[in-house]
């Protein structure tokens, strides 16, 4: 999985899928209401029921989607991960051993960062985005400090609170992308109002997409 890929995947819908609580089960159903509503990117929390399981269902069910695993914090989960077809690893940490085995079993790497130190130590170590978290202690002006120094094709990815209320805030301040969570997916949730609520989150993204771009052309 390339770096480019994600990067495509991401300029197609800039909203991961954080799908805690997922089982297996409800793993195909759920992929394609989200599939069919616009996300291309889906995250199984391993702290979720049989997680391994659930990607290997969503990579059955979605074979053009990017899937792959969240909260992933020791290196025995990058082996299961790749045996389960994920593409991807996103932890809510920095760990270098673990984001290097996941770059040498040709995954993607997202690590957590919450600092300019650990963001240049997670972009040396060849992580192909970063995840601000969690985003309610790093303000959109944080965010904005943090992205005037830190290379300018570096993807940033606020995760943790994120809200159709405060996506533009971040947006303006530079975000590449957000993580979804909670104010997306529950298990159990009955997929027609999942179906909408991915709809509306998807809409209000890109009105703040667009927003930003109308204030950049404005502002020449």
């Amino acid at each position: 999985m390339s770096s480019s890929q994600f990067r495509a995947a991401l300029s197609a819908c800039p909203l991961i899928a954080i799908l805690r609580g997922l089982t297996p089960q409800e793993a195909p159903a759920v992929g394609r209401v989200l599939w069919d509503a616009g996300f291309r990117i889906l995250e199984v929390p391993l702290n979720s029921p049989r997680p391994f399981d659930s990607i290997s269902a969503l990579r059955e069910a979605l074979p053009d989607a990017l899937i792959g695993a969240g909260t992933v914090l020791e290196l025995d989960q990058i082996t299961q991960l790749q045996a389960a077809g994920g593409q991807l690893m996103i932890a809510p940490n920095f760990n270098l051993d673990v984001v290097r085995a996941a770059k040498q079993a040709g995954m993607l790497a997202i690590p957590g960062v919450a600092t300019p130190t650990e963001a240049f130590a997670a972009l040396a170590a060849g992580a192909d985005a970063i995840k601000l978290f969690p985003a309610e202690m790093i303000s959109p002006a944080a965010m904005k400090a943090m992205r005037a120094v830190l290379p300018k094709d570096a993807l940033l990815l606020p995760v943790g609170g994120i809200s159709a209320a405060n996506m533009a805030a971040y947006i303006q301040a530079g975000a590449n992308g957000f993580g979804i969570g909670s104010s997306l997916y529950s298990s159990g949730k009955e997929l027609l109002k999942l179906q909408q609520d991915a709809i509306n989150f998807i809409a209000s993204c890109a009105d703040s997409m667009t927003a930003k771009a109308d204030f950049s052309l404005n502002s020449l």
